[in-house]
């Protein structure tokens, strides 16, 4: 039960100041002119003032409310380090059974786990929701279990009560981290580019600890190489990436006997390989439609560097035009064919023939160029079916198909084999035809197969495009000159800017025109692993290798003719490994180390500013579980060994009951009590003066 006084005027406040203004100078002019009565006229004005604000007693029914205490638990990643489990299982048990001893205390249990997308413990967030959620004037104290490895103190929210941190972890702690310093987003093929890293001891390493480190490197699924590093130093790593595309490089520590984890223990860098500018050598071997084809996808890409000579006039043909008025340079063979050619990255033969322009030397050149990684295209015209074709030059040993000698010149509408819908180069393609199908093409040079894959045919299903693998290069041959007609849009014409990009890319060793490959893209934690194959059997489960070292398969479905796909929710960050057979990928979902993991050893220093500002204190469990007190709001909410919770003395109001302080009727008398008092005291004083004066 509590009474207050409060008012209820009758009169607005301006009314109640201005008589009391009056009755404040009445006093003062009765003062000055020495009237005896005037405090019984002050006491007479007073009950009047009084009886307008009408005061009145107020009684409220209080029913007091229990204070609240925040248990705030960190049960991120970085909690399950060492014996920390058990220290928090422990501190949890210990603070609800010293709150339940408190009168009138409740308890809030507030458990945080890792935030999203590898951003930490955001344990600030999680106190401000847990506050959102209670009355502030209930708060009286916040107590956190962690290690210190906080993420968004910047989030700290207006505290209404001591904060206080029992500290996880033990004082002899120590880790040993491999980091990444310092890594290009990509770099150019064939050139080098640096990767920096740097392998440091955290807390207090073991007095006889190495001064270097094992460091094994590998790039995708070479075989790793291991390497002694000094630990402590930043260190360049030289690479030379070996293949367009995504590369991914993997550098790794050996676990120490005694560190908190090894998941800090590897590092993963994914850096795109590009080329810089593309060199493609192309010889026309007469002007011809298709050469504008060529001429026009080559130069539309502004990374390509194209080199095309047209032989306009061959040895044999004699007449009076002069060599000014057909070119500007003459053919400079023995540059191109023996001192640049390994400087080209594709060589395309078009519609060229044997004319005593290239001697067989400078052939035999091409020929291991290819082997040793190089690639030819052949766009193929009558000219390959006569006597000076390119069969009878010593690059018949690297292609794939022979001709007949036969020309086939009728019209027929190209079409994907079976082995070309399984194929990256030609899959789907069908499904960029016009409405009524492809257009028709009016030429063929017959070949019989001798090697490779047949993506496309013409009538009778002879083969019309054929790729092949030599040595360490490619060779692809199109036996049709006559693709220029999709081009122009003929009956509805076709995809051919498409199939002869893929093509090029193809014989460029793109990665994603291979046609066994597996790969992986990860979205988030969910990874999606697509493999390709030409093979009429379907490819058995990925074995999925986790950052921890478990394993799990993964069986493929199929979507498209020669692609299988499956979905797998990864559920740890870091580095998977995924095998089939000879195939390898390498993939990251988040950082190799999560932010869990940079920083592991338990600190006060984070949250130290927080903590003082809200007047709490830092105890580390390891010496022991801290008393719980009550302290008066104001003061030192902690000390050696104990923490104090501030009582807030809330209550709901359960009836109020208001009754006046005295009666209208009581003013009334009371004021002419004192107006009589006041004439009687003034009245004695008149008599007294006349009774002088006779």
């Amino acid at each position: 039960m509590s009474q207050i006084v409060v008012l209820h005027p009758l009169l607005a406040p301006w009314a109640l100041t201005v008589l009391g203004g009056v009755a404040l100078a009445v006093m003062g002019l009765s003062i000055w002119r020495g009237l005896k009565g005037w405090p019984w006229r002050a006491l007479a004005m007073g009950l009047g003032l009084m009886a307008l604000a009408n005061p009145a007693l107020q009684q409220e029914d209080r029913k007091p409310l229990p204070d609240i205490v925040v248990l705030l638990v960190d049960d991120s990643a970085s909690q399950t380090l060492s014996d920390r489990p058990f220290q928090t299982a422990q501190a949890v048990e210990a603070i609800k059974a010293k709150v339940a001893a408190l009168p009138h205390t409740d308890l809030r249990i507030v458990h945080l786990g890792d935030g999203q997308d590898n951003s930490g413990t955001l344990a600030m967030a999680a106190l401000s929701q847990a506050l959102a959620q209670e009355p502030q004037g209930r708060i009286a104290g916040v107590i956190l279990i962690t290690d210190g490895q906080v993420h968004d103190l910047s989030a700290a929210p207006a505290l209404p009560a001591p904060l206080h941190v029992l500290l996880t972890g033990r004082k002899g702690d120590w880790d040993r981290r491999l980091s990444i310093t310092n890594a290009p987003a990509f770099a150019i093929m064939g050139e080098k580019a640096s990767l920096s890293f740097k392998i440091e001891d955290q807390g207090q390493a073991p007095p006889n600890a190495a001064t270097t480190a094992q460091v094994t490197i590998a790039l995708d699924a070479d075989a790793p190489q291991t390497f002694a590093v000094p630990i402590g130093q930043e260190m360049t790593l030289p690479l030379t990436l070996p293949h367009a595309g995504i590369n991914v490089v993997q550098l790794s520590i050996a676990p120490q006997s005694g560190e908190l984890t090894d998941r800090n223990n590897a590092a993963v860098v994914q850096i795109n390989g590009v080329r810089d500018r593309l060199r493609v050598l192309l010889i026309s071997g007469e002007p011809n439609p298709g050469e504008r084809v060529w001429r026009n996808l080559l130069k539309s890409d502004p990374s390509v560097d194209l080199v095309h000579f047209t032989i306009l006039r061959p040895p044999e043909k004699q007449d009076d035009i002069p060599l000014s008025d057909l070119s500007l340079i003459a053919f400079p063979i023995k540059e191109l064919f023996v001192d640049k050619i390994k400087d080209f990255d594709l060589i395309i033969f078009d519609r060229y023939a044997m004319r005593g322009i290239l001697p067989m030397s400078y052939l035999q050149n091409v020929v291991d160029y290819v082997t040793q990684g190089g690639t030819v295209l052949v766009a193929a015209g009558p000219e390959f079916g006569q006597v000076d074709s390119l069969w009878r030059s010593p690059l018949s040993q690297i292609l794939p198909v022979a001709p007949t000698s036969r020309i086939i010149a009728q019209g027929f509408n190209p079409h994907v084999t079976d082995l070309g819908r399984k194929h990256p180069v030609t899959q789907g393609l069908e499904s960029l035809a016009p409405k009524g199908g492809w257009g028709r093409w009016f030429r063929l040079i017959e070949v019989t197969q001798r090697a490779g894959q047949v993506l496309m045919s013409g009538p009778d299903d002879k083969p019309l495009l054929v790729l092949d693998r030599v040595g360490q290069g490619r060779v692809a041959v199109l036996a049709s000159d006559q693709s220029w007609l999709w081009g122009k849009g003929f009956e509805g014409g076709g995809p051919q800017l498409e199939l002869l990009r893929r093509l090029a890319h193809w014989m460029l060793k793109q990665p994603e025109l291979e046609e066994e490959s597996l790969g992986a893209v990860a979205l988030g934690q969910s990874l999606t692993v697509t493999r390709r194959t030409i093979l009429d059997t379907a490819p058995p489960e990925v074995t999925v290798t986790l950052p921890d070292g478990s394993t799990a398969t993964l069986p493929l479905r199929q979507t498209a003719p020669g692609q299988y796909q499956a979905t797998y929710d990864a559920p740890q960050l870091g580095l998977y490994r995924l095998q089939q057979g000879d195939l390898v990928r390498v993939v990251a979902i988040g950082p190799s180390a999560p932010k869990e993991f940079e920083e592991t050893l338990a600190s006060p220093n984070k949250l130290a500013p927080i903590v003082a500002s809200a007047k709490g204190g830092i105890l580390p469990l390891e010496t022991g579980i801290p008393d719980l007190r009550l302290v008066s709001d104001g003061r030192p909410a902690a000390g050696r060994g104990w923490i104090g919770i501030t009582p807030r003395g809330a209550y709901v109001t359960g009836d109020i009951n208001v009754k006046p302080v005295l009666p209208a009727w009581a003013y009334l008398i009371l004021a002419a009590l004192a107006c009589v008092l006041a004439w009687w005291r003034e009245g004695r004083k008149s008599s007294a003066a006349l009774t002088h004066s006779r």
